[in-house]
């Protein structure tokens, strides 16, 4: 067997192992900001549903406090929404007044260490960003993988190509928490978010958080759902498919 096709054949070998390895535990870093709180789910219908959250690398699980009784009889401790579903979230939210005082204790400690960081956190949090283009590194050495594979006797297995580029898209999707130059400089600032809801764009003041490839997180935001009498201070994880940061506010 010539080398550069073993060669090949261990580096998809190890990229598929690694990519499962990190995909069976990796979790939203915004969704894991708020697990363990008490938290309403808003659906893009309207519908809320609220519990404790539980994140997973394939969904969330919302427990509830105390079982319900279902209209058709049976009970209910739990609501389950699975990656899949993802795209019908609206937002998750986090209102301050249904914390216990031990949750508030603990929010208010992250409050204070998310608006303005000191120097210390913005250094962490930078040389994080430099592990995350080690991502790009990987994609390189794929594609190397991917022409040379396409140059060997596996380049005639039916089929191949469709299998790398899967394996491609998995890591990407699995190695999700994307570097954002325009988000990055307003961490821990006050800026204003323009949501999308059902076809009618609100802006909402708050201070950045977080972000991920997939989601926005938001703290000391004013909001409601359709089933709120009014406003009320919460802190918001949204998709960014309906969520960008549009302006600084400070």
């Amino acid at each position: 067997m010539p080398d550069t096709l073993f060669l090949t054949v261990l580096s998809i070998a190890v990229f598929t192992f690694v990519t499962a390895f990190i995909r069976g535990r990796i979790k939203d870093k915004c969704m894991k900001n708020l697990e363990h709180n008490t938290v309403t789910l808003e659906d893009r219908s309207g519908k809320t549903v609220w519990g404790m959250l539980r994140v997973a690398n394939s969904g969330f699980e919302l427990v509830y406090r105390e079982k319900i009784k279902d209209a058709d009889g049976h009970y209910e401790s739990s609501y389950i929404v699975y990656k899949s579903e993802y795209p019908g979230i609206q937002a998750l939210i986090r209102y301050h007044d249904d914390l216990t005082e031990r949750e508030k204790k603990k929010r208010e400690k992250d409050l204070q260490k998310t608006y303005h960081p000191n120097i210390f956190r913005r250094t962490r949090r930078k040389t994080v960003n430099i592990f995350k283009t080690v991502r790009d590194s990987l994609m390189d050495l794929m594609n190397i993988a991917v022409g040379q594979t396409r140059r060997t006797p596996l380049g005639s297995i039916a089929g191949q190509d469709k299998y790398i580029n899967k394996l491609k898209d998995e890591y990407m999707a699995t190695i999700g928490n994307a570097y954002e130059p325009l988000l990055e400089r307003h961490i821990g600032k006050i800026v204003v978010l323009e949501l999308n809801k059902g076809g009618s764009i609100s802006e909402y003041p708050g201070i950045l958080k977080d972000y991920t490839s997939a989601f926005i997180e938001m703290m000391d935001i004013n909001y409601k759902t359709a089933q709120d009498a009014s406003f009320r201070k919460a802190d918001l994880v949204v998709p960014r498919d309906i969520g960008i940061i549009r302006h600084l506010a400070e």
